[in-house]
């Protein structure tokens, strides 16, 4: 029983759900901080809560720099990823309530099988292209939604700001994958989170002013966001994405923005319009729309296959036998 528990695919497994359950939290965690905290501020905070963890990790587990072939996927996720997307995605939770923040940004795996396809020569086919269509209108359908209930236009620039934050995860994804031939999980996301703290340091001044004013409740959230959905859950996310393709990992956050309704429900008493969980059914459905694959004929095909052979090659022996 142990044996199984401690198995690779168990393991990877356990990692996967554990970013998955900590991303959800992040989105509840930086709603709730951004109320005291600047978005370049926050970001700045959360990276630097996170790279003090990482990087006693990295000592404690003697851990040296990345080999060179590693640094090119770092430096790019840690720019766009960890520098960018939080920046973005804290600027447009401002703006948006968290599970329509979800919503918005769990369209990023299929920019990341775009990506892939582009970048990585992998194959697009027409069900990805189908399934980026419906998710699009579903991001439509939640704009629309959140712009009613916000004055002007401010709104649409946060489900702007959010779409940005998903090319900005499926651009990290895609930059850390070859990465990790190189370097390990922990190298990987401690040296991207140090880039991404460098990138960030034009917010020092603002974070801190912000700080000394700053709820203690909003610097615990600040903290949290760097010690376990940056610290903890990025390493387990390239724990396992060293050990699975992206775009089968990147289907695991399709549970994030339920968990997000759930936990933005429970704790800031947020629960999006109708409207807007119909645009992230949406999305969400596109998102399935490009996962499927058309196995149902080749079932058919392969079951029909052994019933026909013994038919066709059984009155051979007959003859044979008579001679």
């Amino acid at each position: 029983m142990s044996s199984r528990l401690a198995s690779p695919g168990v393991l990877t497994a356990g990692a996967a759900t554990f970013s998955v359950l900590a991303w959800a939290s992040a989105f509840v965690s930086i709603r709730s901080a951004g109320a005291a905290y600047s978005p370049g501020a926050l970001a700045l905070g959360r990276l630097l809560a996170a790279s003090l963890v990482l990087f006693a990790l990295v000592a404690i587990r003697r851990e040296g720099l990345p080999p060179r072939g590693a640094w090119r996927g770092i430096i790019v996720s840690g720019v766009v990823w960890f520098g960018g997307y939080m920046v973005a995605l804290n600027w447009g939770e401002r703006l948006v309530d968290a599970g329509t923040a979800a919503l918005l940004v769990n369209v990023g795996p299929i920019l990341m099988a775009l990506l892939a396809a582009r970048l990585l020569g992998e194959a697009l086919p027409p069900r990805l292209l189908a399934g980026m269509g419906v998710s699009f209108g579903g991001a439509v359908v939640v704009g629309l939604s959140t712009s009613s209930g916000h004055e002007g236009g401010t709104s649409v620039l946060g489900v702007v700001l959010c779409l940005l934050a998903a090319m900005a995860y499926a651009t990290g994804v895609v930059a850390q994958k070859p990465a990790l031939a190189y370097g390990t999980p922990l190298q990987v996301t401690a040296y991207s989170c140090l880039v991404g703290t460098v990138a960030c340091l034009p917010f020092a001044g603002q974070l801190a002013t912000e700080l000394p004013d700053a709820p203690t409740s909003a610097t615990l959230n600040m903290l949290y966001l760097g010690v376990v959905p940056t610290a903890l859950a990025f390493t387990t996310w390239t724990y396992a994405l060293a050990r699975m393709p992206a775009s089968r990992l990147g289907a695991t956050t399709y549970a994030v923005p339920a968990i997000v309704v759930l936990l933005s429900w429970a704790f800031l008493d947020e629960v999006p319009a109708w409207l807007t969980l119909l645009g992230g059914a949406l999305c969400l459905t596109g998102v399935a729309v490009s996962r499927s694959r058309p196995r149902a004929p080749r079932a058919s095909a392969a079951a029909s296959a052994p019933a026909v052979r013994p038919a066709e090659s059984g009155p051979e022996p007959a003859p044979a036998d008579a001679q």
